[in-house]
C-alpha cells in the first residue's frame, strides 16, 4: 500500500535540499537577507567568513561578529522561498532569524535609506495560508522587535536616517500593487510592504523559534519617490545600518 510522503519530518538531520546546508554547518541564529548578493554584504562586518553553500537562491555564509558565530542565508523573494529557507534552516539548527532586506515606506515621511523595525505583518501572500487560519497574526518575537529599534536609534542618533517602528504588509505580487491597494494600506496606517516576513513569522512562531525584520526604505509608494530614480546609496546605507543592527541585536540577546 503507498503511503504519502510527511514532509514535516522530510531531512531532520540530513544536508537540506534546497538551501544544501548540513546540520553543523550553521549557527543558531540566521541573518535572512533576500538577494544572495548581499550575503557579502553581513560578511563585511565578520571575520573567520566562509561560504557554506550555494544552491539557487539560497546563499549561505558564516562568520564571527564579537565572539558569536553568525549566519547568513539568503531567501530570494516572496513567502515560498522565504518558508523553505526558514523550514530547512531550522532542521539544522537555527532558533533565531532577523530578516534584513529592502521594502518601501507607505506613510509620510518615510524616506529612502530609513530604517523599517516590523512589529507585525499583514498576510497578504498564499503561502501562510497553507500554514495557518487566516486569523492567524503574523508577529515577530517581541523581544528582538525591540531590541532591534532600540540600537537602531542609538546607531543613527546624530544622522539623518530616521528609524519608524509599524505593521508592514507582505505581498505575494509586486506588479500587482495598485495605487488603489497603496492608498488602502496607507489609510490603515501600514508603514511599509515587503514580500518575506509573513512566511518568517508564521513558520518561526509554528515551529517554535524566534524572528525579526529590520529593513531599508528602499522607496516611498505613497509621496512616489521611486526607487528608480537615484536613490541607490541611501537604500545601501540602510542595508548597511540594518545588518549591523541586527549583528548587535544577536550579540545583546545571545540568539
Amino acid at each position: 500500500m503507498n503511503q504519502a510522503v510527511d514532509k514535516s519530518s522530510a531531512g531532520v538531520g540530513e544536508r537540506q535540499y534546497h538551501i544544501g546546508i548540513a546540520p553543523g554547518e550553521v549557527s543558531t541564529v540566521a541573518l535572512l537577507p533576500g538577494d544572495p548578493f548581499r550575503v557579502p554584504l553581513v560578511a563585511e562586518f565578520l571575520t573567520d567568513v566562509r561560504t557554506v553553500a550555494h544552491k539557487r537562491e539560497h546563499m549561505t555564509m558564516t562568520g564571527m561578529y564579537k565572539g558569536r558565530m553568525i549566519t547568513a542565508t539568503s531567501t530570494g523573494m516572496g513567502c515560498p522561498s522565504t518558508a523553505i529557507a526558514v523550514e530547512e534552516l531550522i532542521r539544522v539548527g537555527v532558533t533565531s532569524f532577523i530578516r534584513v532586506g529592502s521594502s518601501a515606506g507607505l506613510q509620510p515621511g518615510v524616506k529612502p535609506g530609513d530604517l523599517l523595525v516590523s512589529e507585525g505583518a499583514l498576510r497578504n501572500d498564499g503561502t501562510t495560508a497553507a500554514y495557518a487560519h487566516h486569523g492567524f497574526p503574523a508577529v515577530p518575537d517581541l523581544e528582538i522587535a525591540l531590541e532591534l529599534g532600540k540600537v537602531a536609534r542609538e546607531l543613527t542618533a546624530g544622522t539623518e536616517t530616521s528609524v519608524h517602528s509599524g505593521i508592514n504588509a507582505s505581498d505575494d505580487a509586486f506588479y500587482a500593487e495598485t495605487p488603489e491597494w497603496i492608498a488602502e494600506l496607507n489609510r490603515l496606517g501600514v508603514l511599509n510592504v515587503e514580500m518575506e516576513s509573513a512566511a518568517l513569522y508564521v513558520v518561526a512562531r509554528l515551529r517554535g523559534v524566534r524572528s525579526g525584520m529590520i529593513c531599508s526604505t528602499s522607496s516611498n509608494l505613497f509621496d512616489g519617490t521611486s526607487l528608480y530614480s537615484g536613490v541607490e546609496k541611501a537604500l545601501k546605507d540602510g542595508w548597511m545600518r540594518s545588518i549591523e543592527a541586527a549583528l548587535e541585536v544577536a550579540v545583546r540577546l545571545e540568539l
